[in-house]
């Protein structure tokens, strides 16, 4: 399996790579944003070629920015996805292309299954649609979306960083109640989307869209609860607020939480629950972790 990621050296390419290479015989190509602009597409024909399989890990995620600037996050999310179909499709490589939770509305009750019609409520959502649908337009028999949601890693900025960033900053931290996900590690989607590969390349996986998240659900602030009692602080620390409370440029989605029922038909398990993901994390087996604590 060659295989190309590109932003690999954000939060998830990074992950990609250290799965990439545990694997048999690796032949993985890694590029950064700075060693190949996706917006270019004479370089990411260049770059695709001779490939099997392309995971885009490069996107634009300041969600807030993207309301400022629609166009640049589109040139992204949206225009560079198309380049890398049209490459796949001229090289015959199948594309893995991570999308988010953000295409959805955000007034669901019951989990989205794959199929539930679109309908993002903001820039980036929109942004990242049209990159879903140029893979599905452009690679209707080899392109995979991947649809993730609340990512944390290691590497790069997420909400769980910033809550142990916080605890040695402030005494009391207010964290929204109102808005309902599934916390997922990006080591863990990491792994999936390299099984998803495997098994696209021996003909068990159809094409199309799948939910990678952890399974079932909770808000923000249960998620900074379970991180800091994890980390040994006190969770009566973090106190539930409202999104009322913190207006930002972009509005958020208040559900998003989805269903996991296509991984069966790739012969694949969904990921696992989000708290225990979340403990894997964090176990002593793991590389020493340089986020500060208290």
């Amino acid at each position: 399996m060659r295989v190309l990621v590109t932003g690999a050296g954000g939060m998830l390419g990074r992950d990609l790579v250290d799965v990439l290479a545990g694997q048999p015989d690796p032949k993985v190509t890694a590029v950064s944003r700075a060693e190949l602009d996706i917006t270019d597409a004479a370089a990411v024909h260049a770059a695709v070629d001779g490939h099997d399989v392309v995971v885009n890990a490069a996107a634009w995620t300041d969600v807030d920015g993207a309301e400022r600037d629609e166009r640049a996050a589109t040139a992204v999310n949206g225009d560079a996805v198309a380049h890398l179909a049209a490459a796949c499709a001229a090289h015959g490589a199948r594309l893995l292309h991570p999308s988010t939770d953000y295409v959805f509305p955000g007034d669901a009750t019951v989990p989205y299954p794959e199929d539930a019609p679109t309908g993002p409520i903001n820039a980036y959502g929109r942004s990242k649609l049209a990159g879903e649908r140029a893979v599905t337009r452009l690679l209707p028999d080899t392109g995979y979306v991947v649809r993730t949601a609340w990512l944390y890693g290691v590497h790069g900025r997420s909400f769980v960083r910033t809550m142990l960033d916080l605890a040695d900053q402030r005494e009391f931290l207010d964290v929204v109640d109102d808005q309902r996900g599934q916390p997922t590690w990006s080591g863990a989607l990491a792994r999936q989307l390299v099984a998803l590969a495997e098994s696209a390349l021996a003909g068990r996986a159809a094409p199309g869209v799948y939910h990678g998240t952890c399974s079932g659900e909770t808000t923000w602030y249960g998620l900074a609860r379970a991180v800091f009692a994890l980390h040994g602080l006190d969770p009566a620390r973090i106190r539930p607020t409202t999104s009322a409370r913190f207006r930002r440029p972009a509005p958020r989605p208040a559900y998003s939480v989805l269903g996991h029922d296509r991984w069966a038909d790739a012969g694949l398990p969904p990921l696992p629950a989000w708290h225990a993901t979340l403990v894997a994390a964090f176990t002593p087996a793991r590389p020493p972790s340089p986020w500060k604590v208290a």
